[in-house]
This record gives C-alpha cells, structure tokens and sequence, in this order.
C-alpha cells in the first residue's frame, strides 16, 4: 500500500511540473558590448618612402619574421585583438610578380569567404595605384590591399584578428577596423629619403 501511494504521490509530482503556464526557453546566445573608441589619428613618418595615418588606438611595431625588411610594419590593435600587416618591397621589373601574389594571398580565404569584393585605388596625382579586398563570411583575413607606384615601391597590407573567425561577434570590431584602413590608404603618400 505505502508503495502504490508512493508512486501515485510520484507521478502526481511529475505531472505537476509538466505545467505549461510558464514558458520557459533558453537564453539566446549573445555576445558583450564592444565600446569602439573615438577616432583620432597619428601621423606615421620613419626612415621607409611612405607615410600615412594611422589610429591613436593602434601603435606601429616592426616585424621581427626572419625575412623582414626594416620597412615592414605591423600596425597593432591591442584592445580589438587583431593587426594590420604590412609589408614594403622595392620594384625593379616584378610588380605583376608582387600584384599576382597578393591576388593569390585573397584567394586562399575563398574557402571561408562568403564574398570578396574588391575596389580599385587610383591617385594620379600622388602615383598611389592599388586595390583593396574586401573579404566578407568567416575567413581569417577580412581585409587586404596592396599600393604601388608601379616604378619604384610596393607595400601589401593584411588585416587579422587573434581570435576564431566568427561573423557575428566580430561583425562590429571588423567594420570599425575596415574603415581606419580605408583612412590609411586614402591619407597614404610616397615619399624619397634622402
């Protein structure tokens, strides 16, 4: 008897907690707030044939890879996790040569890329001539570029963050980000060391 009482007092338990007047779901996943900083910027000049603004935010370190030139920069984001990657080079008759292996360099993100568009950069005025690409989705690179004068000077330029690639989250980050590298391009001068 202390059995089937037991069990009727179980089943009304597990009946009584099956009560659909509370809607209870999980919480949706979220990601935290990002405060993006006002934009100011600096004023990059060094012993390299160029110059450009760069962000208060972002400071210029110099890359220490065994094949670096003393020109080749690293534009560091230290609160958003993620560097600008920059690498000079000299032109003598090999710009297709640099051009075609930047173009190779984006096409390696096809994989991950859910778009890569890219927009030409044309400065007469200033023999600035390059292109920009613009690599949407979950690749590890979201941006890169390259600029020339086609006779003397080349730099390349890669965007990547330190963390996952994850659209969502760093969907913020990412065009923030874009938008100081589009400032550093249009504010990018050639210049003749002396």
């Amino acid at each position: 008897m202390r059995t089937l009482i037991f069990t009727l007092l179980l089943f009304c338990i597990c009946l009584s907690s099956c009560n659909t007047s509370n809607d209870f779901a999980p919480k949706r996943q979220g990601y935290f707030r990002i405060d993006l900083p006002e934009r100011k910027y600096n004023t990059y000049k060094a012993d390299c044939p160029f110059v450009f603004e760069y962000p208060q935010y972002a400071s210029i370190a110099n890359d220490s890879g065994a094949a670096s030139h003393s020109c080749w920069i690293n534009l560091v984001f230290p609160k958003f996790r993620c560097n600008v990657y920059m690498s000079y080079l000299t032109v003598d008759t090999n710009v297709d040569a640099y051009i075609e292996e930047c173009r190779k360099f984006v096409v390696k993100h096809e994989v991950k890329a859910s778009a890569i568009s890219e927009r030409t950069v044309v400065n007469t005025k200033d023999k600035i001539y390059g292109v920009i690409y613009d690599i949407e989705g979950n690749a590890a690179s979201n941006m890169q570029f390259y600029l020339t004068d086609s006779t003397r000077n080349f730099i390349r330029g890669a965007l990547y963050f330190y963390a996952v690639p994850n659209k969502d989250s760093l969907e913020p980050v990412v065009k923030f980000v874009k938008e100081d590298i589009n400032h550093l391009v249009e504010s990018f001068r050639w210049r003749t060391l002396k």
